[in-house]
């Protein structure tokens, strides 16, 4: 059958069209084809050039496709064929196209990805196929809306199985998984794709995305009605396969499939589109008499409507050389040899051609890259009622989007953000997201272990009720993942199984077996335990430490106030007592009367001065402001070192200090038995054979009581958890003591890839910010709260130079850089020494000078050094005090003014004379007055 224009004054271009005719997606093409043709000569009526189609009926057969193929190359001269929708058909029509150098145009909806399989330059894809692209754009949804496990449910083809690549190397870029997949065949009966949908029923995801063709998955989702799987809690999504068809589907199909989510390339709406639409429809209904349902016009259609448009200029631009034959060797017969084809000799020219045409298509722009059009934008749809509602878009740069003029913004960032789409309509008439699985597995109670033994119950116990035989379990452990379950947005339905278990590690391994779904007990969190389940945040605090009885002896030792601190840290505390004591000397010595006198006298006062500090009953005022900046460092010292002692004291007289080195050296050690702890302490040097055993906080206290000497042990080694829970009863006799070594505290496990482990997780942390877990704690561990010292964790040792050096070397660097200020200031007022003006040979040694300076610092008091040094309030009152001490000798009264230094209204003159006195350069005058 051929198709063509007005070839009477024109120069024909023949085509070869391979179409099932037996498909009604192909078929439909047909029909975009000649409207293609009448558009495109109606609008450039011009035109030299006139494609000619001669069609052909493959027969959905891959040797008639090839026999078509074969005969239109050699008895029709077609310049291009546009081959079938079948991929099978497609890679026999493009080996003959590539031998005899004949562009093989293709442009289904259901592409194999063929262009990228094969290397053929003859093979071009018209049709907007990007899966790299619609698997990101998918992914960007499932990101958004966090779901991490997918079900892949496709045909069994060549087409189906080629998209799962690019989704699990989408997936991959935010740590989502594909771990089920249901493959489907074509041919599958209704029976057996229900029985596919069963299975997928059983297991938790319940988020599925399809990739089929229409035919096929028309049928799943009417068995996926029937198998209630279009209720809510479920999603489905579904490549633009499907998606494309949406408008053509049967209605019935559309109503099984309602809330399902699609993504397909964009095409944009114009006006050229509308009036398209209006064509297309009027000739289908002319030229169907089958009286069915008539579908609308797809994507599929509009690529081949733009196809014959591409295909139409090129053939214009090359109508000078249409006429060349094919170069066929000598002599032809009639046989079907395919080296009797020939090659077209204007096949290589008339393909560079087709690559560089470019033009605003039905589809957007046509643009041809690397063989195949590209397609950037996906549009995100919604089926709802009668069809499908546009709900946003994807872009490789923005991502997800309401509107594409957001992508315009070049500041936006690229989002995966589902609150931005328009209101989405989910299976079961819904607009609450599914979380995407379901823990229950279709209603199935989870059964989770609770591991009982025989110490420590309060974490797990379980009872018997003797009148309904019903086991009841309760505990800690128990309360908190309770809380925890009832926290979670959604009900999850489970059951305890109590289980007596001597070995954490083997109980777990029953997970290997699938035959539970959970344990609630006092397990640690262990990087091997994690090889086969998986946990929980921890709900208790972690690590690892030790308790000791509390003791009297130390409280009768006499010398127990000198244990807060060590040796090294007394030794250096005195250096630095003693060296600030004499800064402060040094720099009041000359302007302060407290820091002078006998040299006897002049030493108490360096070590009184400072060490009264201690307890701050110092009454020297300090005159010099260089005296008083040191003075602020080091009572801040003082104040560190002496709270530190208090605290260190207080502790040495509560609890039995035992260092772990101590308890290496001849104690005995306890720890729960079964409990790892025994190999940490065996890591930590311990000797195996002082490593005692028991199971309960009854044996823990009796061992304790009775200590190494008795049969005993000096201390218990255990996780924090099972020592809280000891001090709770016994902390009056026993306490908590440091160092603590880290672990991962208990957590809750579930079975392997259970995704219910993130929203406990979450949960745990919500109750905990919430203070849910502290009533729990307290509900459990109340006793502890009453006792003066609640399991508090003590330092083992007295306190070292090493935590003060900081504080001390402040001390010293600043009483250092007063004394340089001080003595520089000295020496600049006493230049006269240092200088040596006299020339004498004796003064001309330094060491003589030196000496000079020390007896002039020393013995002259009555010169201050410098103004800058003392305050003129000071001043005068070191004046008064001067003046004071040497009339006390007279026992007389006295006063000071600035005319006369000593005058009283009533004075009267009794002959004494009036001595001099000098002081800072002013000369005073001493009047005694009787």
């Amino acid at each position: 059958m051929a198709v063509s224009q007005n070839t009477t004054t024109t120069i024909p271009f023949d085509v070869g069209v391979i179409l099932d005719f037996s498909s009604s997606v192909e078929m439909t093409s047909m029909v975009s084809i000649t409207i293609a043709l009448t558009d495109f000569y109606a609008t450039h009526n011009f035109y030299k050039t006139r494609i000619v189609l001669h069609t052909r009926d493959s027969k959905n057969d891959n040797v008639h496709a090839a026999s078509a193929a074969l005969d239109l190359m050699r008895h029709k001269n077609v310049k291009v064929i546009i081959v079938p929708e079948r991929s099978v058909q497609t890679s026999f029509v493009v080996d003959l196209g590539e031998k005899a150098q004949v562009p093989i145009i293709y442009f289904p909806a259901f592409c194999p990805s063929v262009s990228s399989s094969r290397s053929s330059n003859y093979f071009i894809r018209t049709s907007q196929k990007n899966e790299t692209s619609q698997a990101r754009a998918i992914t960007a949804i499932i990101q958004g809306l966090a779901w991490k496990e997918i079900v892949f449910i496709h045909e069994d083809t060549e087409y189906g199985n080629g998209f799962r690549p690019y989704l699990i190397s989408a997936f991959q870029e935010f740590d989502a998984q594909v771990p089920f997949r249901t493959v489907i065949s074509p041919s599958a009966t209704d029976a057996q794709i229900l029985m596919e949908l069963d299975k997928l029923m059983k297991l938790q995801p319940r988020v599925f995305i399809v990739h089929m063709k229409p035919s096929l998955g028309s049928r799943l989702f009417l068995m996926a009605q029937e198998a209630n799987m279009m209720s809510e809690g479920y999603a489905w999504i579904i490549t633009d396969s499907m998606t494309n068809f949406l408008n053509s589907m049967n209605s019935s199909v559309i109503k099984t499939m309602q809330g399902v989510i699609g993504v397909s390339p964009y095409v944009p709406e114009s006006k050229e589109l509308h009036t398209l639409r209006i064509k297309w429809r009027r000739k289908v209904l002319r030229e169907d008499t089958s009286g069915t349902e008539i579908a609308d016009l797809s994507i599929h259609d509009l690529w081949a409507y733009d196809t014959i448009w591409a295909l139409a200029m090129t053939a214009e631009k090359f109508r000078f050389n249409i006429d060349t034959p094919f170069q066929r060797p000598e002599p032809i017969d009639n046989s079907d040899d395919i080296a009797a084809t020939g090659v077209s000799l204007i096949g290589p020219k008339l393909l560079q051609r087709f690559h560089n045409i470019r033009f605003k298509g039905m589809c957007g722009k046509f643009h041809l890259i690397n063989g195949q059009l590209q397609t950037s934008v996906f549009e995100i749809v919604n089926v709802i009622g009668k069809g499908s509602k546009q709900i946003g878009f994807w872009t490789p740069t923005h991502g997800i989007s309401r509107n594409l003029s957001n992508n315009n913004n070049l500041s936006s960032v690229y989002s995966t953000s589902i609150s931005t789409l328009g209101g989405v309509i989910w299976p079961g008439d819904s607009t609450n997201v599914p979380r995407g699985w379901d823990i229950s597995s279709n209603g199935r109670t989870l059964r989770i272990i609770v591991p009982l033994r025989t110490g420590f119950s309060d974490f797990v116990k379980a009872e018997i009720n003797e009148t309904t035989n019903i086991t009841s379990v309760s505990g800690y452990s128990i309360d908190v993942f309770n809380a925890v379950m009832n926290a979670l947005p959604y009900t999850v339905p489970y059951e305890f199984v109590p289980m007596f278990s001597d070995s954490y590690d083997d109980m777990l391994y029953q997970f290997d077996l699938q035959k539970f779904d959970g344990v609630v007990g006092d397990l640690t969190i262990m990087p091997k335990r994690s090889l086969n389940v998986d946990f929980t945040l921890p709900y208790t605090e972690s690590g690892i430490s030790m308790i000791v009885r509390i003791k009297d002896d130390e409280k009768k030792n006499p010398w127990v106030f000198l244990k807060p601190l060590s040796l090294e840290l007394w030794l250096s505390a005195l250096g630095v007592f003693t060296f600030t004591g004499s800064v402060i000397w040094v720099l009041e010595h000359q302007i302060n009367g407290n820091f002078r006198g006998s040299i006897s006298k002049q030493l108490v006062m360096i070590f009184w001065f400072a060490f009264s500090t201690v307890v701050f009953a110092h009454r020297e005022k300090v005159r010099n402001d260089l005296s008083r900046l040191v003075l602020i460092i080091w009572v801040f010292v003082v104040l560190v070192l002496t709270s530190s002692y208090t605290a260190s004291l207080s502790s040495t007289l509560t609890i039995n200090q035992l260092a772990v080195n101590d308890l290496r050296n001849g104690e005995y050690i306890g720890y729960q038995s079964g409990s790892y702890v025994k190999n940490v302490l065996k890591k930590l040097g311990f000797d195996e054979s002082k490593l005692r055993a028991y199971y309960n906080e009854q044996e823990y206290a009796e061992a304790l009581s009775k200590g190494s000497q008795k049969g005993g042990v000096g201390a218990i080694f255990d996780e924090i958890p099972y020592l809280r829970l000891f001090l709770s009863k016994y902390c009056d006799r026993y306490a908590m003591i440091g160092p603590t070594y880290n672990t991962n505290g208990f957590g809750f496990v579930f079975r392997k890839g259970s995704l219910l482990v993130g929203d406990v997780s979450k949960a745990i942390t919500a109750e905990d910010g919430m203070d849910r877990l502290s009533e729990i704690n307290l509900h459990w561990f109340r006793n502890q709260t009453s006792c003066q010292q609640p399991g508090s964790t003590t330092p083992l040792t007295g306190l070292t130079t090493d935590s003060f050096r900081g504080l001390f070397l402040m001390s010293v660097v600043t009483s250092g850089f007063a004394l340089f200020i001080y003595f520089y200031l000295f020496l600049r007022d006493n230049t006269d020494i240092w200088k040596n003006s006299a020339g004498s040979a004796e003064n001309d040694s330094i060491k003589q000078r030196v000496v000079n300076l020390a007896i002039r610092f020393y013995h002259q008091a009555d010169n201050p050094i410098t103004n800058n040094i003392i305050s003129a309030a000071d001043f005068e009152n070191e004046a008064r005090r001067r003046v004071m001490d040497e009339a006390s000798g007279y026992g007389i009264y006295t006063s000071v003014t600035d005319d006369n230094i000593f005058e009283d209204s009533h004075q009267q003159d009794v002959g004494i004379s009036s001595p001099h006195y000098a002081l800072g350069g002013q000369s005073f005058e001493i009047n005694l007055v009787v």
